[in-house]
Protein backbone atom coordinates (compact mmCIF):
# COMPACT_ATOMS: atom_id res chain seq x y z
CA UNK A 1 0.00 0.00 0.00
CA UNK A 2 0.73 3.90 -0.47
CA UNK A 3 0.95 6.25 1.98
CA UNK A 4 -2.11 8.07 2.15
CA UNK A 5 -4.15 5.87 0.73
CA UNK A 6 -7.51 4.78 2.66
CA UNK A 7 -8.47 1.24 3.24
CA UNK A 8 -11.94 0.25 4.21
CA UNK A 9 -12.39 -2.71 6.86
CA UNK A 10 -15.30 -4.62 6.99
CA UNK A 11 -16.50 -5.72 10.21
CA UNK A 12 -19.56 -6.86 12.38
CA UNK A 13 -20.25 -6.19 15.60
CA UNK A 14 -18.19 -9.95 16.51
CA UNK A 15 -15.41 -8.44 14.86
CA UNK A 16 -12.21 -8.64 17.97
CA UNK A 17 -10.48 -5.33 18.96
CA UNK A 18 -7.54 -7.61 18.05
CA UNK A 19 -8.49 -7.52 14.46
CA UNK A 20 -9.38 -3.77 14.59
CA UNK A 21 -6.05 -3.07 16.57
CA UNK A 22 -3.87 -5.11 14.28
CA UNK A 23 -5.23 -3.06 10.92
CA UNK A 24 -4.58 0.41 13.17
CA UNK A 25 -1.20 -0.47 13.58
CA UNK A 26 -0.51 -0.78 10.04
CA UNK A 27 -2.07 2.12 9.02
CA UNK A 28 -0.68 3.97 11.66
CA UNK A 29 2.96 2.75 10.60
CA UNK A 30 1.44 3.21 6.65
CA UNK A 31 0.13 6.77 6.87
CA UNK A 32 -2.98 4.83 5.74
CA UNK A 33 -6.12 5.83 6.94
CA UNK A 34 -8.62 3.23 8.26
CA UNK A 35 -12.54 3.21 7.35
CA UNK A 36 -13.71 0.52 9.68
CA UNK A 37 -17.48 -0.08 8.23
CA UNK A 38 -19.40 -2.13 11.15
CA UNK A 39 -22.54 -4.01 9.12
CA UNK A 40 -25.36 -5.44 10.70
CA UNK A 41 -28.66 -6.81 9.25
CA UNK A 42 -32.07 -4.67 10.50
CA UNK A 43 -34.21 -6.50 12.91
CA UNK A 44 -36.92 -7.43 10.76
CA UNK A 45 -40.42 -6.54 11.40
CA UNK A 46 -42.24 -9.59 12.79
CA UNK A 47 -46.22 -9.11 12.07
CA UNK A 48 -48.82 -11.34 12.42
CA UNK A 49 -51.91 -11.62 10.45
CA UNK A 50 -55.57 -12.67 11.80
CA UNK A 51 -58.25 -13.82 9.34
CA UNK A 52 -58.07 -12.60 5.75
CA UNK A 53 -57.91 -9.26 4.21
CA UNK A 54 -60.02 -6.91 3.69
CA UNK A 55 -61.76 -8.51 6.87
CA UNK A 56 -57.65 -9.59 9.09
CA UNK A 57 -55.32 -7.58 10.82
CA UNK A 58 -51.98 -7.44 11.42
CA UNK A 59 -50.22 -7.04 14.82
CA UNK A 60 -46.40 -5.75 15.76
CA UNK A 61 -45.21 -8.16 18.68
CA UNK A 62 -45.13 -5.25 22.04
CA UNK A 63 -40.64 -6.19 22.51
CA UNK A 64 -40.31 -4.92 18.63
CA UNK A 65 -39.17 -1.68 19.81
CA UNK A 66 -37.42 -3.16 22.76
CA UNK A 67 -35.69 -5.49 20.13
CA UNK A 68 -34.84 -2.88 17.66
CA UNK A 69 -33.78 -0.13 20.97
CA UNK A 70 -31.06 -2.93 22.04
CA UNK A 71 -29.65 -4.17 18.69
CA UNK A 72 -28.96 -0.34 18.24
CA UNK A 73 -27.56 0.05 21.93
CA UNK A 74 -24.79 -2.47 21.42
CA UNK A 75 -24.11 -1.22 17.90
CA UNK A 76 -23.47 2.17 19.42
CA UNK A 77 -21.66 1.01 22.27
CA UNK A 78 -19.21 -0.94 19.48
CA UNK A 79 -18.51 2.31 17.79
CA UNK A 80 -17.70 3.70 20.80
CA UNK A 81 -15.19 1.11 21.35
CA UNK A 82 -13.63 1.29 17.96
CA UNK A 83 -13.37 4.90 18.01
CA UNK A 84 -11.63 4.75 21.35
CA UNK A 85 -9.25 1.96 19.99
CA UNK A 86 -8.43 4.13 16.97
CA UNK A 87 -7.54 7.10 18.99
CA UNK A 88 -5.50 5.29 21.17
CA UNK A 89 -3.75 3.83 18.49
CA UNK A 90 -2.77 6.66 17.20
CA UNK A 91 -3.88 5.79 13.67
CA UNK A 92 -5.71 8.05 11.72
CA UNK A 93 -9.18 6.23 10.95
CA UNK A 94 -13.12 6.48 11.27
CA UNK A 95 -15.75 4.15 11.85
CA UNK A 96 -19.37 4.06 10.15
CA UNK A 97 -22.08 1.61 9.88
CA UNK A 98 -24.68 -0.29 7.76
CA UNK A 99 -27.53 -1.20 9.52
CA UNK A 100 -30.30 -2.37 6.84
CA UNK A 101 -31.72 -5.57 4.80
CA UNK A 102 -28.67 -8.43 3.98
CA UNK A 103 -30.83 -7.50 -0.05
CA UNK A 104 -29.46 -4.05 0.58
CA UNK A 105 -26.16 -4.03 2.54
CA UNK A 106 -24.25 -4.48 -1.10
CA UNK A 107 -25.20 -1.45 -1.87
CA UNK A 108 -24.11 0.56 1.23
CA UNK A 109 -20.83 -1.01 1.03
CA UNK A 110 -20.21 -0.03 -2.20
CA UNK A 111 -21.28 3.42 -1.77
CA UNK A 112 -18.51 3.43 0.61
CA UNK A 113 -15.59 1.17 -1.22
CA UNK A 114 -15.64 3.81 -4.35
CA UNK A 115 -14.32 6.56 -2.11
CA UNK A 116 -11.70 4.06 -0.49
CA UNK A 117 -8.53 2.57 -2.30
CA UNK A 118 -8.83 -0.92 -1.14
CA UNK A 119 -10.99 -3.23 0.91
CA UNK A 120 -10.78 -6.22 3.41
CA UNK A 121 -13.28 -8.35 5.15
CA UNK A 122 -12.46 -9.43 8.41
CA UNK A 123 -12.52 -13.16 8.79
CA UNK A 124 -14.83 -13.47 11.14
CA UNK A 125 -17.36 -12.32 8.72
CA UNK A 126 -17.19 -15.35 6.96
CA UNK A 127 -18.94 -17.14 9.59
CA UNK A 128 -22.03 -14.93 8.06
CA UNK A 129 -22.15 -16.27 4.42
CA UNK A 130 -24.89 -13.97 3.30
CA UNK A 131 -23.28 -11.04 5.10
CA UNK A 132 -19.97 -11.86 3.44
CA UNK A 133 -21.55 -12.54 -0.09
CA UNK A 134 -23.48 -9.09 -0.01
CA UNK A 135 -19.97 -7.29 1.34
CA UNK A 136 -17.86 -9.10 -1.51
CA UNK A 137 -20.46 -8.48 -4.29
CA UNK A 138 -20.38 -4.67 -3.11
CA UNK A 139 -17.17 -4.61 -3.56
CA UNK A 140 -16.59 -6.11 -6.56
CA UNK A 141 -19.24 -5.55 -8.97
CA UNK A 142 -20.35 -2.42 -8.09
CA UNK A 143 -17.08 -0.45 -6.93
CA UNK A 144 -13.87 0.38 -9.13
CA UNK A 145 -11.55 -0.97 -6.30
CA UNK A 146 -9.78 -4.15 -5.14
CA UNK A 147 -10.48 -6.70 -2.20
CA UNK A 148 -8.77 -8.48 -0.41
CA UNK A 149 -8.98 -11.80 1.48
CA UNK A 150 -7.42 -13.50 4.14
CA UNK A 151 -4.80 -10.82 5.13
CA UNK A 152 -4.05 -7.39 5.96
CA UNK A 153 -4.80 -4.97 2.99
CA UNK A 154 -2.20 -2.15 4.36
CA UNK A 155 1.09 -5.28 5.30
CA UNK A 156 3.55 -5.02 2.51
CA UNK A 157 4.00 -7.72 0.67
CA UNK A 158 7.59 -9.48 -1.06
CA UNK A 159 6.89 -12.48 -3.38
CA UNK A 160 3.42 -12.12 -5.14
CA UNK A 161 1.76 -14.45 -7.56
CA UNK A 162 -0.72 -13.13 -10.50
CA UNK A 163 -3.09 -15.20 -11.99
CA UNK A 164 -3.18 -13.84 -15.41
CA UNK A 165 -5.71 -14.89 -18.68
CA UNK A 166 -5.39 -11.08 -20.05
CA UNK A 167 -9.14 -10.99 -19.28
CA UNK A 168 -10.79 -7.25 -18.32
CA UNK A 169 -11.02 -8.91 -14.56
CA UNK A 170 -7.34 -10.10 -14.46
CA UNK A 171 -6.35 -6.37 -16.02
CA UNK A 172 -8.36 -4.92 -13.34
CA UNK A 173 -6.59 -6.63 -10.60
CA UNK A 174 -3.20 -5.83 -11.32
CA UNK A 175 -4.04 -2.21 -11.58
CA UNK A 176 -5.70 -2.33 -7.86
CA UNK A 177 -2.88 -4.31 -7.12
CA UNK A 178 -0.16 -2.01 -8.80
CA UNK A 179 1.25 -0.36 -5.22
CA UNK A 180 1.78 -4.01 -4.31
CA UNK A 181 3.48 -4.86 -6.89
CA UNK A 182 5.76 -2.24 -7.20
CA UNK A 183 7.07 -2.86 -3.75
CA UNK A 184 7.59 -6.63 -4.43
CA UNK A 185 10.82 -8.47 -4.17
CA UNK A 186 9.65 -10.74 -6.99
CA UNK A 187 6.57 -11.11 -8.89
CA UNK A 188 4.88 -14.19 -10.97
CA UNK A 189 2.90 -13.92 -13.74
CA UNK A 190 0.66 -17.62 -14.07
CA UNK A 191 -0.89 -18.11 -17.32
CA UNK A 192 -3.11 -21.40 -17.03
CA UNK A 193 -4.00 -23.58 -20.33
CA UNK A 194 -3.36 -19.99 -21.94
CA UNK A 195 -4.90 -19.16 -25.58
CA UNK A 196 -1.54 -18.39 -28.24
CA UNK A 197 -3.88 -16.53 -30.84
CA UNK A 198 -3.87 -12.83 -31.22
CA UNK A 199 -7.51 -12.54 -30.53
CA UNK A 200 -6.96 -14.22 -26.84
CA UNK A 201 -3.80 -14.11 -24.80
CA UNK A 202 -1.58 -13.55 -27.54
CA UNK A 203 1.13 -15.46 -29.12
CA UNK A 204 3.75 -15.28 -25.93
CA UNK A 205 1.05 -15.48 -23.62
CA UNK A 206 2.43 -13.07 -20.08
CA UNK A 207 4.93 -11.36 -21.84
CA UNK A 208 2.80 -7.91 -22.26
CA UNK A 209 1.80 -7.39 -18.56
CA UNK A 210 5.33 -8.61 -17.64
CA UNK A 211 6.61 -5.82 -19.85
CA UNK A 212 4.39 -3.49 -18.33
CA UNK A 213 5.33 -4.15 -14.96
CA UNK A 214 8.85 -3.97 -15.96
CA UNK A 215 8.36 -0.90 -16.63
CA UNK A 216 7.34 -0.27 -13.17
CA UNK A 217 10.34 -1.72 -11.22
CA UNK A 218 9.60 -4.89 -11.19
CA UNK A 219 11.34 -8.58 -10.98
CA UNK A 220 9.12 -10.51 -13.21
CA UNK A 221 9.03 -13.91 -14.03
CA UNK A 222 6.30 -15.41 -16.21
CA UNK A 223 5.60 -18.74 -16.45
CA UNK A 224 3.15 -20.60 -18.80
CA UNK A 225 1.31 -23.46 -17.14
CA UNK A 226 -0.70 -26.93 -18.17
CA UNK A 227 -3.68 -27.83 -15.61
CA UNK A 228 -3.71 -31.17 -16.60
CA UNK A 229 -7.41 -31.36 -16.66
CA UNK A 230 -7.32 -29.83 -12.71
CA UNK A 231 -9.51 -26.85 -11.72
CA UNK A 232 -8.09 -23.89 -12.62
CA UNK A 233 -8.44 -22.51 -8.89
CA UNK A 234 -6.76 -25.05 -7.47
CA UNK A 235 -4.39 -25.08 -9.33
CA UNK A 236 -3.56 -21.25 -8.76
CA UNK A 237 -3.54 -22.05 -4.92
CA UNK A 238 -1.20 -24.88 -5.36
CA UNK A 239 1.37 -22.41 -8.01
CA UNK A 240 1.00 -19.75 -5.45
CA UNK A 241 1.84 -22.11 -2.53
CA UNK A 242 4.93 -23.31 -4.85
CA UNK A 243 6.18 -20.10 -5.44
CA UNK A 244 6.08 -19.19 -1.75
CA UNK A 245 3.73 -16.29 -2.40
CA UNK A 246 2.50 -14.10 -0.21
CA UNK A 247 -0.60 -12.60 -1.88
CA UNK A 248 -2.26 -14.28 -4.74
CA UNK A 249 -3.54 -11.52 -7.48
CA UNK A 250 -6.39 -12.42 -9.73
CA UNK A 251 -9.80 -11.19 -11.83
CA UNK A 252 -12.98 -11.92 -10.01
CA UNK A 253 -15.56 -13.65 -11.80
CA UNK A 254 -14.18 -13.56 -15.53
CA UNK A 255 -16.96 -16.05 -16.28
CA UNK A 256 -20.87 -15.42 -16.38
CA UNK A 257 -21.86 -15.13 -12.26
CA UNK A 258 -24.94 -17.32 -13.08
CA UNK A 259 -21.97 -20.09 -14.22
CA UNK A 260 -20.35 -19.55 -11.54
CA UNK A 261 -22.73 -19.27 -8.81
CA UNK A 262 -24.03 -23.09 -10.14
CA UNK A 263 -20.85 -24.88 -11.03
CA UNK A 264 -18.21 -23.46 -8.70
CA UNK A 265 -15.33 -21.54 -10.67
CA UNK A 266 -12.56 -20.05 -9.91
CA UNK A 267 -13.42 -17.32 -8.24
CA UNK A 268 -15.47 -19.20 -6.01
CA UNK A 269 -12.47 -21.52 -5.20
CA UNK A 270 -9.89 -18.68 -4.09
CA UNK A 271 -12.71 -16.93 -2.35
CA UNK A 272 -13.41 -20.21 -0.09
CA UNK A 273 -9.38 -21.04 0.64
CA UNK A 274 -8.35 -19.33 4.05
CA UNK A 275 -4.79 -19.59 3.74
CA UNK A 276 -3.27 -17.49 1.10
CA UNK A 277 -3.82 -13.60 1.22
CA UNK A 278 -5.80 -12.91 -2.28
CA UNK A 279 -6.64 -9.73 -3.92
CA UNK A 280 -9.73 -9.79 -6.22
CA UNK A 281 -11.37 -7.42 -8.74
CA UNK A 282 -13.70 -7.06 -11.20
Amino acid sequence: MMNHETSLLVIDKDTSDNVVAESAEAARVRQTHLVCLLLGSAVPLPYYAYGAPPYGGMTVPDNWKELVQEERSIREARVEAINSLLERSGASGDVQTVINAEVDIKHDVALRARTCDIAHIAQNVRENKELFKSAAYGVLFNSPIGLVLNGDPISVRSNIFVAWNSSHAASSAVHAALPYLKTAESVTIGCFDPEMTSELDGEDPGTDVAAWLSHHGCNVTVLQLPSGGREIGQCIHDRAREAGADLVVMGAYGHSRTREAVFGGTTRTMMEQTDLPVLLAH
